[in-house]
């Protein structure tokens, strides 16, 4: 090899060399697991091996806002629940609200208490699959554990086949009741303005009357379990309390007129991290109290309290970040609205050293509590005589033109605000997702979790779930929250040999 070769392979050979060095300072979790959506970490280390910084990446990016303009805004309904497979049914009676808003109609007594007893049904259905699929395989199988068995099957070899079939059949059954009105369980087309399409008939009412029961026996059975596996596991109640997985920020949740928690309806309150009222308004004066930011690295907004003003990505007691989901709804309320969630939820409060609690992965609990409301719910409305009603709708007859509609998703506080022209034709769409509120949180979440975990470079597959536990915890849907922003989709390109070392990268920003 001459002087002019050697140099030109000794110069190609030190990029690579320090791409690879470069690559080795960087840690990818690419994709992050059990959630809904598609996403990534990356993290970044300094020359001891410490984070510098780490990212939630949200690289997917849906349109939703843009292509239902020009639609007919009854088509709404239908259109956004196709956003998420695993909540429509948010969507849809979002949607469906903001339609009774538009079309300046109330809906029949009958109508709101059926919309409101599938709404509870669809909420306890999918903590459900929270509690044992998505999040539950952390602490029943171990965040340790073998990525392979961290999953539903790897829960029903820990909890046994018994309860595994308890969780199936039961889970089944309340999407029995959601499909019986909604016609079918992932795109419910139950929702119309001023009510919904299909009334209870009276010989249905026996076996829905005997799920409600069974429901709320089953929600009481799962804060058994929680309570003995997680609970009871002095190593994962340290995991949990840990400054690792805690933020002091403020809290926003529906809340009813006792300033109890609400699924379906009420006044947005929020709390600081103190626990003190912040404000409570209404959900059609959003725009008011809330704004959105923007971060070149993520499709996924960032929601903020407007009145305090964007002031990045900080925790205390003058922050504007806020959270919602299951945590931040039990520490925005009073209490729950039902008697055995009442408990539950003082029990919860009691065992975390006081309100507010700011522990991440409390969310796992909290939801576990909401499962009982939404089940006590649940019998309380298929028990109310008038739920077989054939009054389950009211015509609208107002011209259309602008209209709000809010609901708790499981996932947190979810906006649908449409505006029209006099023809119902959409004129602009703004979806403000439980994901999009989170996002600010979420993002200190995965970088505090970071932190706290990777030391002098050192990183193991169970560490790094734990890193993913910080979004888990949350039950993010990452498809909901990205919708439009102007410009182009970024493209990113990184070239490999074949020892996998990065050669070069490529990006059109």
């Amino acid at each position: 090899m001459d002087n002019a070769a050697r140099q030109v392979f000794n110069e190609a050979n030190a990029r690579a060399n320090a791409a690879y060095a470069a690559a080795k300072r960087n840690v990818t979790i690419d994709p992050i697991t059990r959630l809904e959506g598609h996403g990534k970490i990356d993290i970044y280390l300094d020359a001891k091996g410490d984070v510098e910084r780490a990212y939630l990446q949200v690289p997917e990016l849906r349109g939703f806002e843009v292509f239902s303009l020009g639609r007919p805004a009854e088509d709404m309904p239908q259109i956004t629940s196709r956003i998420c497979g695993v909540c429509p049914t948010a969507h849809h009676l979002a949607s469906t609200k903001a339609l009774d808003d538009l079309y300046q109609v109330e809906p029949t007594s009958a109508g709101r208490k059926i919309r409101e007893l599938v709404y509870n049904t669809f909420m306890l259905e999918d903590h459900a699959l929270h509690v044992f699929v998505l999040g539950g395989p952390d602490f029943i199988v171990g965040p340790d554990a073998p990525p392979e068995q961290r999953n539903i099957v790897g829960v029903i070899g820990k909890v046994g086949l018994e309860a595994g079939k308890k969780v199936i059949a039961t889970r089944r059954r309340l999407r029995e009741l959601i499909a019986y009105f909604g016609g079918k369980v992932v795109h419910p087309v139950l929702g119309q303005p001023g009510g919904v399409s299909k009334a209870l008939k009276a010989e249905d009412l026996p076996r829905f009357q005997e799920l409600a029961k069974d429901a709320v026996e089953f929600a009481e059975w799962t804060l058994g379990v929680f309570r003995q596996i997680v609970l009871g596991n002095p190593d994962y109640v340290k995991m949990i309390t840990s400054d690792t997985f805690t933020h002091r920020t403020c809290y926003m949740g529906l809340v009813d007129a006792q300033n109890k928690v609400s699924f379906y309806d009420g006044m947005l309150r929020v709390v600081d991290c103190d626990g003190k009222e912040v404000t409570k308004f209404a959900p059609k004066d959003y725009r008011q109290y809330i704004a959105e930011h923007v971060e070149p690295w993520s499709y996924m907004k960032f929601t903020y309290l407007k009145q305090r003003g964007w002031q990045g990505f900080v925790e205390g007691p003058d922050t504007s970040i806020y959270s919602v989901a299951p945590l931040a709804r039990l520490n925005a309320a009073d209490g729950m609205a039902t008697p055995k969630a009442q408990a539950a939820y003082e029990e919860f409060f009691q065992g975390l050293g006081g309100k507010p609690v700011h522990h991440t992965l409390a969310n796992h609990w909290a939801r576990v509590v909401e499962m009982l409301q939404a089940a006590e719910r649940m019998e309380q409305l298929i028990n109310d005589p008038e739920i077989t009603s054939p009054e389950v709708r009211r015509l609208p007859t107002a011209t259309p033109a602008e209209g709000i509609g809010v609901v708790e998703a499981p996932r947190g506080t979810l906006f649908h605000h449409y505006q029209t022209d006099g023809r119902g034709i959409i004129t602009m769409a703004n979806l403000i997702v439980a994901t999009g509120n989170n996002a600010a949180r979420i993002a200190m979440s995965v970088e505090k979790a970071a932190k706290g975990l990777i030391k002098q470079g050192h990183v193991s597959e169970g560490l790094l779930n734990k890193i993913e536990m910080a979004f888990r915890a949350y039950d993010p849907c990452l498809g909901c929250a990205t919708h439009s922003l102007p410009g182009h989709t970024p493209l990113k390109v990184r070239l490999y040999d074949p020892n996998h070392r990065l050669v070069r990268e490529l990006v059109q920003e």
